[in-house]
């Protein structure tokens, strides 16, 4: 493990003195401003005011698992935490109905119970009976610990009346809702049960599967619950309604009685064995069935550092990406899901701005067929990865991967090292540093393994601004690439600042993308462009029956460089409206302005291209509409409509669903785009029509197809995925994938994917 881990920082300082001197020469003209940056932002961020503690009693009889809650421990009354406060539809009074949570532990877990009262008797909302349930529509309780108290990131566990269990990362300090993952699993362990006029849980949750540091006495935490009868959200620690429900900024103490230690074992192994065979009838090759055999490991290196290995991973079973009709210049950013880069994924992936971020794990050991639309995999033969705490404030990753070289796609073995480290300053914010670097192999040549003019390298230094109470939140950071003709200006440069209270909200963003800037293990869509973002709203909270809270919203959105001056310009103005029952309603107005650099055909299906160097200006009006997610129909529709370039589009889009109980989620998801371009253009009707289907026949056997027509990339595809947990966190997988010509139905791709894995805790 020591040669190991030696070996990792040895292939990440690869020339990493000279990369820094190269790196100072660069943002020395943006010094000043940072400095300025940080002292204009380092205001009074006090301390939160003390609230009050939850407190967890050291477990002395053994718990049996049941949900009965029958034990003495939960019979005393001592040590519950009550009076839920309302998070919607206010936040101002004392949750309709009540929640009470106490927590215990002892050497091996922590142990919950929680009773969750009703109005009286009635039925409860379960989307299905798949595992990580996720949405406001869903009744359940959630249990949320910051085992580092920093309130940036933190481990989720939730269930539901009808024993359906959840757990997730929350990072970032849980600002918005994607800040929650799910795709994350781990062991744990609850039952819950119906009664009469309320409902209760029972969960255990093994130390091994949390990261915290030895010999501490206190964590933060929260518990908040759904209640779709009442259409309530309420929280244990209040939370002002303007912010996230997931926000970490408003945790409260959870103390223990002794101090916490992990004393047993945290070793994971999750091995799999699989099969595949697939036919590629463009190219007339068949691959015949293959056998393959791999797997991870997870390894405490203490209790809160985590290392990661694993060796040739097999990702079959990651459910497929929904396609989207691509009408933008440039590429589409898909998130990612595959397990083992999650834990900590935040570590490397909040790194940078959504238009240029320096590390993105989808580029390693993924690539996309054209001919499909489809992601598919580059072989990874092994990986490592080391993360987690090593102080209360230091915060450190590192990773190193290599992928195969694929001769039949013209794809080069390639070797990805990633190093992250964050410093907590303040209350809640952090200083980082991330460094990625990228060798193409060249094994034909003995005296040089790695090409040195294929080399890609980045390094890059953050600020994070999150004060105590979450009102205030920022960003500044430049980053650097390094290649063997770097080119001019081959940096970012980025400062953001935003504003939240009750009713006020604005930011400000300014990003500045070099020329050469060239992170090919990140995603940067486009480069040699300055931005200026700046936007405000306002949010009204109505005496209302019927509406909830509207919110009128302006932005705009300027593109310029040196060479063309302004190459894009949007002015937006919306107004969004919340309903009391949960639907919502929006109407905006865009003006935008676009100069093309390239030649770029407006509708993407091969027509004659508008020229480079000519511009446009167009106003088109939009709407999106969601009803009451708690109702077992529930339909969202969105659209667009007006000037499109040189010519007009109309857009509509829809998502119609339809919930069988807990049996079936049928779901058709639309999008129409009629393009009309006067000569030599060409005219569009763009269709992408997806209709799912999710059977979940009991809590471990589910079965989901998706089907995707997609004439813009003249594509049929159907993906079919059986999942049969066995036990928990170990699967049996069964995906097929089929792609067709949509005209005469002739095959494109055809796969066929078995694979079993199971979760041994050593």
């Amino acid at each position: 493990m020591a040669k190991l881990t030696i070996g990792i920082i040895k292939v990440l300082s690869v020339q990493m003195s000279d990369i820094f001197v190269w790196y100072y020469r660069s943002m020395q003209n943006y010094i000043l401003f940072i400095c300025l940056f940080l002292v204009s932002l380092n205001v009074a961020f006090g301390q939160s005011k003390p609230n009050k503690s939850a407190f967890a009693y050291k477990l002395k009889n053994p718990i049996e698992l049941d949900g009965e809650l029958n034990e003495l421990i939960w019979q005393d009354t001592a040590g519950w935490n009550t009076d839920f406060m309302q998070y919607f539809p206010s936040d101002t009074s004392r949750a309709k109905v009540q929640t009470r949570i106490k927590i215990v532990y002892d050497d091996v877990a922590i142990y919950i119970a929680a009773k969750m009262e009703n109005k009286g008797p009635r039925k409860y909302v379960s989307t299905s009976l798949r595992r990580d349930y996720r949405g406001e529509a869903n009744d359940g309780i959630t249990f949320v610990f910051d085992t580092f108290n920093d309130k940036t990131s933190a481990f989720q566990f939730g269930i539901n009346p009808y024993g359906v269990q959840r757990e997730g990362l929350v990072s970032n300090g849980g600002q918005v809702g994607e800040d929650l993952s799910l795709a994350w699993d781990n062991k744990w362990y609850a039952k819950a049960m119906i009664l009469e006029d309320s409902w209760q849980v029972e969960a255990v949750i093994p130390l091994s599967t949390l990261r915290f540091k030895d010999g501490g006495n206190a964590w933060n935490v929260n518990f908040y619950r759904i209640d779709s009868d009442q259409g309530e959200r309420s929280t244990w620690a209040p939370i002002p309604r303007n912010f996230s429900i997931i926000s970490l900024a408003f945790n409260r103490k959870l103390l223990f009685e002794e101090p916490l230690e992990k004393k047993s074992a945290n070793i994971s192994l999750i091995p799999y064995v699989a099969g595949r065979t697939q036919r590629n009838y463009i190219d007339g090759t068949q691959e015949k069935p293959t056998p393959a055999v791999g797997g991870d490991a997870k390894i405490g290196l203490g209790p809160a550092l985590n290392l990661d290995l694993t060796f040739n991973p097999d990702f079959s079973q990651v459910e497929v990406d929904a396609q989207v009709t691509n009408l933008d210049r440039f590429e589409l950013f898909f998130p990612e899901r595959r397990q083992f880069f999650l834990e900590n994924g935040d570590l490397f992936a909040s790194f940078g701005h959504p238009s240029a971020r320096p590390f993105f794990s989808r580029r390693i050991g993924i690539a996309r067929d054209e001919n499909t639309g489809q992601n598919i995999q580059n072989k990874i033969i092994y990986g490592a990865r080391i993360s987690g705490k090593i102080t209360d404030d230091w915060r450190i990753g590192m990773m190193n991967m290599q992928t195969a070289t694929d001769e039949s796609a013209g794809i080069s073995g390639k070797n990805f090292s990633v190093m992250a480290v964050q410093k907590k300053v303040f209350a809640r914010s952090n200083i980082g540093i991330i460094f990625v670097d990228r060798e193409s192999m060249t094994p034909e040549n003995p005296d040089n393994f790695f090409d040195p003019s294929a080399s890609n390298k980045l390094l890059g230094l953050e600020y994070n601004l999150a004060s105590a109470n979450n009102k205030w939140t920022g960003k500044t950071f430049y980053h650097r690439t390094f290649e063997q003709d770097n080119g001019e200006n081959p940096g970012v440069f980025n400062a953001f600042i935003n504003y939240d209270d009750l009713h006020w909200s604005w930011s400000v963003s300014y990003l500045d993308i070099g020329e050469s800037y060239n992170p090919l293990v990140g995603y940067a869509p486009r480069t040699d462009f300055k931005r200026l973002n700046p936007e405000i709203s306002y949010v009204f909270f109505p005496k209302s029956r019927i509406i909830n809270r509207h919110e009128p919203k302006i932005e705009y959105e300027l593109k310029w460089n040196e060479e063309l001056g302004s190459t894009d310009q949007d002015l937006t103005l919306s107004y969004k409206v919340q309903f009391q029952s949960l639907a919502s309603s929006a109407f905006y107005y865009q003006n935008r302005y676009i100069y093309l650099f390239r030649d770029f055909d407006p509708t993407r299906t091969g027509g004659e291209p508008l020229l480079a160097g000519s511009s446009y200006r167009n106003d088109f009006i939009g709407y999106k509409f969601q009803t009451n997610p708690r109702k077992a129909l529930n339909i969202s529709v969105n659209g667009e409509v007006g000037e499109y370039f040189t010519g007009n589009r109309v857009s509509f889009a829809s998502e119609m669903g339809l919930r069988l109980g807990y049996f079936a989620n049928i779901s058709m998801n639309f999008t129409y785009n009629r393009i009309r371009l006067p000569a030599p253009q060409e005219d569009a009707d763009l269709y992408l029509i997806g209709p799912r289907f999710d059977l979940t026949f009991t809590k471990s056997l589910f079965w989901t197809t998706f089907i995707q027509y997609n004439n813009q990339i003249d594509n049929l595809n159907i993906n079919t995925r059986l999942q049969w947990r066995f036990a928990p966190v170990s699967d049996f997988f069964l995906v097929y994938t089929d792609n067709y010509y949509p005209s005469d139905f002739m095959p494109k791709q055809r796969s066929l994917v078995l694979k079993l894995n199971y979760w041994l805790n050593l």
